[in-house]
């Protein structure tokens, strides 16, 4: 049977995990003692002053790698003798030549122009990054620090070594040299303008209109909205085949950004290459939250959101099963709702697939840096005075972690080199962030993060947990390869978490640009594999390399997947001309 929705049953929910988050009770509730309220207000006053970093985080961090490294002789032995023999090193390189005393990473273009090749710059360049290694010899292997605080403080010594490169000054910069020289300064005066005008867009908050608009350029994929409520738009879209499979498909995007990555333009639309090939697409749009909606929990996501339409779609085609994916955060949403639907019995799920998303958050990735109990306790306080956590505290996170190609490349590039971004789809995408419920937020990361409860069986959902490996569903999970946000081996643990049959599929890129990779991009590559329930484990790396590779896109193989549970092929369903079009009122929500 389907799992109670009415009211009361939703209210009653609400307030039993109102008075406890997964066994541990939220430290201020309801914000009404005197001493919780100043301990609130001051920590987000601080909060301001330091980028929304908790100090104590830092500060704990640094005296845990402080005090060991002081405790451990030969480390600091070590560290000496490294220091003394680079500095030999760069003298003999610097006044005879020959070979680099260091090289820089494979993913480090800051040196990367032949004008770093020249003295004096390739001699200043080879100082840094002499520097910069033993910094992170330093920071990294002091016996005794905990992992998190070694990473913490390897994560600040990157950080403020790449705030001195030499790259970023013009006259430790011989590429800046030369265009100023070859434009008269003018690089510099244009991006000393682009400067002043980025700092005031940030200052008053009025950005520029996109150049690729929901509805316009991007989200163009003809569809309805179905229904609406409170959290969710549904869209259907409409059909590009005489007749349809008979088992829709429900995409649950994260609500950390906006549904239309999926549905970016024409010819990188997941959606529209779905729809072309005959499977009757459902897609949740999320509302953009406001102050109001602060007590929005993630209950309230599951119940308003998957639960709500798996509901709307089941009621308005007739179709007793749905396949149903997942993309990020919204596939961890659906593994919580599918495993609470295989608790209640509630059998209409064909299939799940998860897209870069996490089930397990024991090794989280690069996000972990900024997510232990000082620092969320210290993010709360944030989102209770404000009521949401803001769009610019979660870019201001996902830069840091890759301060080097997002932040001091950029900068090089637009102040220094006057080369404007071109803007693309996905950059359009990447600025047009949401907000996140100070509920909601704060639960995921007291439940998940923190806790871990869903890995371990421990997420309550109504008063009761919920097991994954209740799941009987066939699953297809999609890790990327160079993903810092989903790391695939974090996305591989699906595996020995679930008691059915998994398909893994490994492909080449990132979080994003992995998944927007439609045939015929240049240079995709995926891995699959089937692990049946009754098949031993394998671990994530002997997989790696143990399968094949098949060069091109992943979306065939997946596509393949979903028809041979979609069922036969059957008349579309009616035409909706009565409803909205899509992309619908929630996406345009600023």
């Amino acid at each position: 049977m389907p799992p109670d929705t009415r009211p009361e049953a939703a209210d009653s929910t609400r307030r039993l995990e109102a008075s406890s988050w997964q066994g541990v009770k939220p430290r201020y509730p309801e914000a009404t003692v005197g001493h919780a309220v100043a301990d609130l207000v001051l920590s987000a006053w601080l909060g301001r002053m330091t980028g929304h970093l908790s100090p104590g985080a830092l500060g704990v961090a640094w005296f845990d790698w402080a005090c060991h490294l002081m405790l451990s002789p030969d480390k600091q032995h070590e560290l000496f003798t490294q220091a003394a023999t680079n500095t030999q090193r760069w003298l003999t390189y610097a006044s005879t030549g020959g070979a680099d005393p260091v090289r820089p990473l494979e993913q480090d273009k800051r040196f990367a122009d032949p004008d770093w090749q020249a003295w004096p710059w390739h001699q200043i360049s080879q100082a840094f990054l002499l520097t910069q290694q033993w910094w992170h010899r330093a920071t990294a292997g002091v016996r005794g620090v905990s992992p998190h605080h070694s990473d913490v403080v390897t994560f600040v010594a990157r950080q403020m070594l790449d705030c001195v490169a030499p790259s970023n000054f013009v006259a430790t910069n011989p590429v800046v040299q030369r265009a100023a020289l070859e434009s008269g300064g003018l690089n510099l005066l244009n991006g000393a303008m682009r400067a002043a005008r980025d700092a005031r867009e940030a200052l008053t908050g009025q950005a520029r209109p996109p150049s690729f608009r929901p509805g316009r350029e991007v989200a163009v994929t003809p569809g309805r909205v179905v229904m609406q409520n409170e959290l969710i738009e549904l869209l259907r879209y409409d059909p590009a085949t005489p007749d349809v499979y008979e088992v829709p498909l429900l995409i649950v995007p994260a609500w950390i950004m906006k549904y239309y990555i999926l549905d970016l333009s024409p010819h990188n639309s997941l959606v529209r290459y779905l729809v072309e090939r005959g499977h009757t697409v459902y897609m949740v749009s999320w509302k953009n939250p406001q102050a109001e909606d602060r007590e929005l929990s993630m209950d309230d996501y599951r119940r308003l959101g998957v639960m709500a339409a798996i509901d709307t779609i089941t009621e308005q085609t007739g179709a007793p099963h749905i396949n149903a994916a997942g993309y990020c955060l919204g596939g961890t949403l659906l593994a919580i709702a599918a495993a609470t639907m295989a608790r209640d019995h509630d059998r209409r799920l064909a299939s799940m697939s998860l897209l870069a998303a996490q089930v397990d958050f024991t090794e989280p990735g690069e996000l972990s840096l900024f997510i232990d109990d000082s620092q969320v306790s210290f993010l709360e306080a944030t989102m209770w005075q404000q009521g949401y956590l803001d769009t610019r505290q979660m870019a201001g996170a996902f830069q840091l972690l890759r301060s080097n190609d997002l932040i001091w490349s950029r900068r090089l590039r637009h102040y220094l080199l006057d080369i404007p971004d071109r803007e693309t789809d996905l950059m359009s995408w990447n600025a047009d962030a949401t907000r996140m419920p100070y509920r909601m937020h704060a639960d995921y990361l007291h439940r998940l993060f923190l806790r871990n409860s869903l890995a371990s069986s421990r997420y309550l959902v109504g008063g009761r947990p919920v097991a994954l490996t209740d799941i009987t569903a066939p699953i297809f999970a999609i890790g990327t390869l160079t993903d810092h946000v989903a790391p695939w081996r974090s996305v591989y643990k699906i595996i020995p978490l679930s008691d059915t049959e998994v398909t893994f599929l490994l492909t080449s890129g990132g979080h994003n640009a992995g998944v927007v990779a439609p045939p015929g991009s240049a240079r995709r590559s995926y891995q699959i594999g089937v692990h049946a329930h009754a098949d031993p484990y394998i671990d994530p790396d002997t997989w790696q390399a143990r399968t094949e590779q098949v060069e091109g896109s992943w979306w065939p193989a997946w596509e393949a997947w979903l028809a041979r549970r979609a069922g036969p092929r059957v008349a579309p369903p009616p035409a909706l001309p009565d409803r909205p079009p899509a992309p619908g009122a929630y996406v345009l929500q600023r």
